[in-house]
């Protein structure tokens, strides 16, 4: 590989300070400066630069964990919210099943605020069916309501 002039320097410093990767300023030597480097001339150019290449997997993993510290926090608040909208004393209890029933994206068992348990599940096509322990059982308008949202807050902590 032929020696960069003072200019090419920078714009190569500018790459790096852009989060490019190796092989994008490799692609961007050949492109931009008609060069032909080996990825081996690209790393050792770097190094001559006194650069360093962001590890784009620790930025995103850093990223990542400042996300779900702040999804937390959100999700905290909005189990206070929830709470809130549940009443302290409103019995009603959702579980996720570790083990998914076949067939379903998620599944579980919720117990209204009457002490009737049932499982649920949310199929692939995102229907949700309930099947009570006892037959023919319909819980109340208000424990359908209660239970959609802490459904809905069950499967957000999940991550669907």
């Amino acid at each position: 590989m032929s020696e960069l002039n003072d200019q090419q320097k920078a714009t190569v410093t500018t790459w790096v300070r852009e989060g490019c990767g190796l092989s994008e300023i490799q692609r961007r030597l050949t492109r931009e400066f008609d060069m032909r480097p080996t990825f081996m001339d690209v790393r050792l150019l770097i190094l001559d630069l006194g650069l360093d290449i962001k590890d784009a997997k620790a930025e995103q993993e850093k990223v990542n964990a400042e996300k779900a510290k702040a999804d937390a926090a959100l999700s905290d608040a909005g189990q206070a919210d929830l709470d809130d909208d549940l009443g302290e004393d409103a019995g009603l209890t959702v579980e996720v099943d570790r083990l998914v029933k076949p067939g379903a994206l998620i599944s579980g068992t919720v117990r209204f605020s009457d002490g009737v348990k049932a499982g649920w599940m949310v199929d692939q096509m995102g229907r949700l069916s309930l099947n009570p322990e006892t037959p023919g059982y319909r819980p109340s308008p208000e424990d359908i309501e209660s239970f959609q949202r802490a459904l809905q807050q069950e499967i957000a902590k999940k991550g669907y």
